[in-house]
């Protein structure tokens, strides 16, 4: 398997886990967050892995130079992981995962998949 480099969102900030709102707005971003990862994955090549296990590393590339907590941003993805696991069709539970935290600023998140097996 090739490596798949894709740049997707940055999270929302009503993502956040320090956020504090109604559950049906929470409910809101979650869902048009998903939705937004899976068609920027799916127009940028990704589709269908056939593989057991995928390692991403995940590089946040904060939108200004804000102090921005790596598993706050982590946590802040956590529904745009889930629209790439739909696109690519191997479920989350069974990925490796290696977040950085650019210095660089941009507003995005940088994705680069590979066959986790291939990682070891």
């Amino acid at each position: 398997m090739t490596t798949l480099q894709l740049t997707l969102p940055w999270p929302p900030k009503e993502l956040s886990p320090n956020a504090r709102q109604h559950w049906g707005a929470l409910s809101r971003a979650k869902k048009a967050y998903r939705a937004a990862c899976a068609w920027t994955a799916k127009e940028q090549g990704a589709k269908r892995i056939e593989a057991e296990r995928l390692h991403l590393t995940i590089t946040f590339v904060p939108p200004n130079r804000r102090a921005h907590d790596l598993d706050n941003c982590l946590a802040r993805m956590k529904s745009g992981l889930d629209g790439l696991a739909d696109v690519l069709g191997v479920d989350d539970k069974h990925w490796q995962l290696t977040p950085i935290k650019s210095d660089e600023v941009g507003g995005f998140v940088r994705v680069e998949v590979r066959d986790a097996l291939r990682v070891l």
